[in-house]
């Protein structure tokens, strides 16, 4: 009895651990799960993608395995990881490091989207949310455990991950955009930001990245619209470039593939390629330009011919080689538009008290417009590093643009501009609140910030912005509507005090008794009856002196 007592406690405490580790630990199981069902989900995307790709093409090169082999390297491509070709004609390694920017949508949002489920744990708006660290680090890890495996599969086929790159883009990738969904799931508190911040920037530019209602700063907004528009300007200047070479556009289709199933690839291509292709035509008007090979540089003051290119309907786009033209030179309007908006928004909060002071000085003025100038060049800086890279060897060792360059011109170029127009705007806007007769803003210095206290574990949830919707089920339930009153016949007479339960439970007096006793001084309500007022009182005597035991007779 003894052994088989022995036995069935031995037998109990794995499930006795499990089931502690189990209640301890919600939120480690669920990342772990949740990741892993992100790049399950990134890998089936681009498997879908690729095979339909392979099954409508006329001649492939290789069966279902080399597809899946291409499948699982475009994936890691998409997290900014550099490939490596192994069937070259010289049987040399070529690398291949353009990651299109539009795939890096897919794992970005995929892992965003688990780490916010994740945090907030399936649970209602006022029930207590996950542990940060826990929901963050499970679902790092079960993405982790998932992409370990792809990259080991593709390293099988022609186009193998360099390993130095995979083991630093997709965990970073994955640490990044997991945080932000933890982040978004905790109402996007601003502790954490300014945590960094303080140790990045001086206290006195912290509040022109991040204001004091935990919303960006005057520079950080005026910084997203500066990119936003060198981009999204670079686009126009793609489109009309492809526009004008539309002739040379529509002949590489041919030159590339024959029918339908690879013109449709060539056009996904080409469409995943858009963002790099907008960031290169934004390098071009800022000055820099980029580069089609190793000391190929096509610039606005000219461009120099690269006969390696391949026919590609993007860089089709590129302007003919030889000398720059005043017709090139006219994409200077982009960075000097790009710097009226930025100054134009720093102009704007510096009247608005957009920062720690009511109005601000001339000086500080452009001080804040030349530092918004600074934080777009490196948004524009780390665009072009992502937009770039190798294509091979030698001579296609580098594509696309320098990101210290253009980072460097972005800055040169709005901060001149937006100094100019911010100190513009704000006299501007200064004359006509004068105009109007409001009184002048005097310099109002910021309280000092009260210590943040412990938060609560049975935290009340803040209600997301726009960004992302809240799914019907975590939604509170919406209030039943009060009732209608009942209506009021015409000829019913206006009564002042109705005889009905809800004026008795508040005290209300329910017959003329009660307003009789109103008059005659005795409250029903229980509170005390206002005093006559004394006519006959005689006239108050004045204060007594220091020395005066007694008070003094009235006069």
């Amino acid at each position: 009895m003894a052994g088989v007592i022995q036995t069935t406690v031995r037998r109990s405490m794995p499930a006795s651990l499990l089931l502690r580790v189990r209640h301890r630990s919600p939120g480690l199981a669920n990342g772990l799960v949740g990741g892993a069902l992100a790049a399950g989900l990134g890998l089936a995307a681009f498997t879908v993608l690729v095979m339909l790709l392979w099954v409508s093409s006329p001649y492939p090169d290789s069966g279902p395995g080399g597809a899946l082999h291409v499948a699982a390297a475009l994936w890691l491509l998409a997290h900014g990881a550099e490939l490596v070709r192994v069937d070259t004609l010289s049987g040399a390694l070529a690398p291949m490091g353009v990651p299109p920017l539009l795939l890096a949508v897919v794992p970005v949002w995929l892992l965003h989207r688990a780490a916010r489920d994740t945090a907030e744990g399936g649970a209602r708006d006022n029930a207590p949310l996950m542990p940060g660290r826990t929901a963050w680090a499970g679902v790092v890890l079960g993405y982790l455990a998932v992409a370990a495996p792809a990259a080991l599969y593709a390293a099988g086929g022609a186009l193998r991950p360099s390993w130095t790159w995979t083991a630093l883009c997709v965990p970073l990738v994955a640490l990044v955009a997991a945080g932000t969904g933890v982040w978004t799931a905790y109402g996007r508190p601003s502790g954490p930001l300014e945590q960094v911040l303080g140790a990045v920037l001086p206290r006195g530019a912290r509040h022109l990245v991040l204001g004091p209602d935990g919303r960006p700063g005057v520079a950080a907004r005026a910084a997203a619209a500066g990119a936003t528009v060198l981009v999204a300007g670079g686009a126009v200047l793609l489109t009309v470039s492809l526009g004008w070479h539309f002739g040379e556009t529509r002949r590489t289709f041919g030159r590339l593939t024959e029918g339908w199933s690879g013109w449709l690839a060539v056009l996904l291509l080409c469409v995943t390629l858009l963002p790099n292709a907008a960031v290169w035509a934004a390098a071009y008007a800022l000055g820099p330009g980029f580069l089609l090979g190793a000391g190929v540089a096509v610039t606005p003051l000219g461009a120099r011919a690269a006969p390696l290119l391949p026919p590609f309907p993007l860089l089709a786009a590129v302007p003919d080689p030889g000398a720059g033209t005043a017709l090139h030179g006219t994409v200077v309007a982009l960075p000097l538009t790009a710097g009226v908006v930025v100054g134009w928004f720093v102009g704007r909060g510096s009247v608005t008290g957009g920062g720690r002071f009511g109005v601000w000085t001339a000086g500080r003025t452009a001080g804040a417009a030349a530092f918004a100038a600074g934080l777009c060049g490196v948004l524009m800086a780390l665009l072009a590093g992502l937009a770039g890279g190798p294509l091979g060897t030698a001579a296609l060792a580098r594509f696309g643009p320098v990101w210290w360059q253009v980072g460097l011109a972005t800055a040169v170029w709005l901060g001149l501009t937006a100094a100019a127009t911010a100190l513009t705007v704000r006299a501007w806007r200064l004359r006509r609140s004068y105009r109007r007769g409001e009184r002048r803003a005097d310099r109002v210095v910021a309280p000092r910030r009260r210590p943040a206290l412990p938060r609560s574990p049975q935290r009340e949830r803040l209600p997301r912005g726009t960004w992302f919707k809240r799914k019907p089920g975590r939604s509170a339930p919406a209030p039943a509507p009060a009732p209608a009153p009942a209506p009021v016949a015409a000829d019913e007479p206006y009564l002042l005090l109705d005889d009905d339960g809800d004026d008795r439970a508040h005290g209300a007096p329910d017959d003329l008794r009660d307003l009789r006793d109103l008059r005659d001084g005795t409250d029903p309500f229980g509170l005390r009856p206002r005093p006559e007022p004394l006519d006959d009182l005689p006239t108050a005597s004045p204060p007594a002196a220091p020395g005066d035991p007694e008070p003094r007779p009235p006069a």
